[in-house]
């Protein structure tokens, strides 16, 4: 394990532990100590063991091949009914970055990372609650780099040597993405929401047009265009009926065609 302390004027104080194996980032996290406001803490793997998605998913990763990393920190200004805008900025800050390497990176709601209709990253968001504050937040961010295949059920992975068919130094990509994370958190913690929802609403997969949804409750597949992500973290759809409806995470899925064929899955 190696731990570095980063000191940088107008910058968050970030601590980085560099860990060569562990059942999960976020779990590892979890047992250490909630950072000063101004602060983050960044646990970074070469291999999971046990790397955790939405729900029961699970995250592929060749060992030493992907960033796997969690980032720990203490937005006590942010309020608890807006707490949404974090995930969007974590979002933006991986977009950012992305998009200096290959064109087509969009945001999937809640918060994938999308090249065309392929996930690249994902990331699981954990916050602590004390009282009417929000204490803690951990992002746990799986970013598929180096890895050329995949081999679990997941229908639609790439990576970015899928798309650009070269390999990126995981160092200095990490290094970009934890500068860009610092930029958008920042502009979270003082406040700065409607510019966070702005540029996340327009970066959105599928932003415009009408594309097939499906209604987990009811099983109704249905096609709508997306209206708007709030910073309570629903999202407004429009159907082709003219009719508004309203999803919390796992409400509704995503109907995509995968794997070059003529078949719909919804995820």
């Amino acid at each position: 394990m190696l731990r570095l302390q980063i000191i940088n004027p107008n910058k968050m104080l970030k601590e980085i532990i560099h860990l060569s194996d562990i059942t999960s980032t976020n779990d590892y996290l979890m047992s250490l100590p909630t950072p000063a406001p101004d602060a983050m803490t960044i646990a970074v793997a070469s291999h999971q063991t046990a790397g955790r998605g939405q729900g029961s998913n699970k995250w592929e990763s060749e060992d030493g091949k992907n960033l796997l990393f969690s980032i720990l920190t203490s937005p006590v200004s942010v309020p608890i009914a807006k707490q949404f805008v974090l995930s969007m900025a974590g979002a933006l800050a991986l977009k950012h970055v992305l998009d200096r390497y290959t064109k087509d990176i969009t945001l999937k709601w809640p918060n994938d990372i999308y090249w065309r209709d392929r996930k690249i990253s994902g990331t699981l968001i954990e916050t602590s609650v004390v009282g009417k504050t929000l204490k803690r937040c951990i992002y746990g961010i799986g970013l598929n780099v180096n890895q050329n295949r995949f081999f679990s059920d997941a229908p639609n992975p790439v990576s970015l040597l899928n798309i650009t068919r070269h390999e990126t130094p995981l160092n200095l990509l990490l290094d970009d993405i934890l500068q860009s994370f610092d930029h958008y958190y920042t502009l979270v913690i003082n406040g700065n929401h409607d510019a966070i929802v702005s540029q996340y609403n327009a970066a959105l997969y599928r932003s415009s047009g009408f594309h097939a949804y499906k209604d987990v409750a009811t099983g109704e597949e249905f096609d709508a265009c997306i209206h708007h992500v709030g910073t309570d973290g629903l999202l407004h759809l429009v159907d082709n009926k003219g009719n508004n409806r309203i999803y919390s995470l796992k409400q509704v899925k995503f109907c995509l065609f995968v794997n070059m064929v003529d078949f719909l899955k919804c995820k």
